[in-house]
């Protein structure tokens, strides 16, 4: 009788016991996932811009490119960009087998929404279409073996398209008032379905619309879009930051710091590179510095996007501190170029080389952006404008369903289907000169050993 309570709180200790891990391994079924804090692209992996216009321009995905050739020189990554111009989601359905999975990627990122809202005021139909052609596109993708990063729509300036207004072809008051909240929409609902399914997710939208309103403040004519619907250069570099911020990718590329050290030597503290050969001068300083990758540099187009984001502290930034210098000027010498003059309390404080333009790594990075610009508005181009004849044809094959009398349709399909008999050999000639010049990308990216000279003039 003594052993009973006993048994029975053991009984009872066993049997909570289990109703907890029971309880928690519910729990943990029912935890919904993660979303990813950023993704990894790893030397040989491919990622694939999938969009509409606004991918077809060549801009924001140039610009993206940009950054990796320069961030990430030891990894040769592949891109391919999968824009077609007027898209919607179901026309993205119709090539994402040989225009985007045969490419195997890794990670696939989705920009569609503004043509899909149809540029009416929010219609529930309209959405609903949007929504299961979207779902169908993320499934076909994560089938396919890569992983989607989901994108909101970006940003419609009604203001722009106000002032850009088309007698011939006027837009409702009701749209150019609303259309902008209906992407709005669009974007959150892609937002929630990320969270929902631990999905990568890039606000697109957000960062455009900030930025505006904010210079509207002194310019009310101020717009990143002019014609309302495409981002100009400006507006395509706040896209690709967005990409880039949001995807946990953004990071500085270097901090040099020069310490006095002992027995009246110098000493080095470094980030993103090393620093070796340190020594005094009778002027001042000098070193040798190996980075492991280059500035984020942009062609000259996209600079006063640069400038409204802060851009290269933000995202490129190239730090130099020297201490323990005698009261003075001084210049700052790489390779034997005058790169600039500072003052010995300047240089204490910290420097920032990024936006130098005379710094040879900066040139080497220039070198890297023309280039990659080359390849986007030749090769590149040609194979997004040979998809474009596909789109055409997709949606009259899709007409000629409902329409199976339509002589004049028919011939026009057969047509199409005998001129996209040439698509293989564009795509293959595209592919050939871009590798091209990809390969003179990754030959001229790679970050070299300079040396610094601090030396004094006053």
């Amino acid at each position: 009788m003594q052993r009973r309570p006993f048994l029975s709180l053991t009984v009872c200790f066993f049997v909570l016991t289990a109703l907890t891990v029971a309880s928690s391994r519910a729990d943990d079924a029912a935890a919904p996932p993660a979303m990813p804090a950023k993704i990894d692209l790893q030397d040989g992996d491919t990622l694939v811009f999938l969009g509409d216009s606004i991918t077809h321009q060549r801009l924001y995905t140039q610009y993206v490119e940009d950054f990796f050739y320069t961030r990430f020189p030891d990894r040769r990554i592949h891109f391919h960009n999968a824009g077609v111009g007027g898209a919607q989601a179901w026309d993205a359905l119709q090539r994402i087998s040989r225009d985007v999975l045969d490419y195997k990627p890794r990670y696939v990122t989705i920009l569609l929404g503004m043509n899909d809202g149809r540029y009416t005021p929010f219609d529930p139909d309209i959405f609903a279409t949007y929504q299961k052609d979207m779902t169908a596109v993320v499934d076909r993708i994560r089938a396919g073996g890569a992983t989607p990063v989901l994108m909101s729509p970006t940003m419609f300036d009604a203001r722009a398209a106000q002032l850009r207004q088309n007698p011939r072809r006027p837009r409702s008051p009701e749209m150019l008032s609303q259309y902008n909240s209906v992407l709005a929409y669009y974007g959150r609902w892609l937002q929630d379905r990320a969270i929902e399914t631990g999905t990568s997710y890039v606000d697109m939208f957000s960062l455009l619309n900030d930025l505006t309103v904010e210079a509207r403040e002194t310019d009310p004519a101020f717009t990143l879009i002019k014609d309302a619907i495409h981002p100009d250069p400006p507006g395509q570099l706040v896209m690709a930051y967005a990409m880039i911020d949001d995807l946990g990718l953004r990071s500085q590329v270097s901090n040099i710091r020069i310490l006095p050290g002992a027995q009246s030597g110098l000493r080095a503290q470094a980030g993103g590179g090393t620093v070796s050969n340190i020594r005094t001068t009778a002027d001042g300083v000098e070193f040798d510095w190996k980075a492991n990758s280059l500035p984020w540099v942009l062609p000259e187009e996209a600079h006063p996007g640069a400038k409204l984001l802060h851009l290269g502290h933000r995202a490129s930034k190239e730090g130099l501190e020297v201490h323990g210098l005698k009261r003075g000027q001084y210049e700052v010498v790489i390779d034997g170029l005058v790169v600039g003059a500072y003052s010995d309390v300047a240089l204490s404080r910290h420097i920032e080389l990024q936006d130098n333009s005379k710094t040879p790594q900066y040139q080497q990075a220039m070198a890297v952006a023309v280039l990659n610009k080359q390849k986007n508005e030749g090769p590149v181009k040609q194979l997004r404008d040979g998809w474009r004849m596909f789109q055409g044809w997709a949606r009259q094959s899709r007409q000629l369903k409902d329409q199976p009398n339509n002589t004049q349709l028919a011939d026009a399909v057969a047509k199409g289907r005998e001129r996209l008999n040439g698509l293989e050999e564009i795509i293959a000639g595209a592919e050939s000169a871009a590798t091209q010049i990809e390969d003179k990308i990754y030959a001229i990216n790679q970050p070299k050993t300079r040396h610094y000279v601090i030396r004094r003039v006053q």
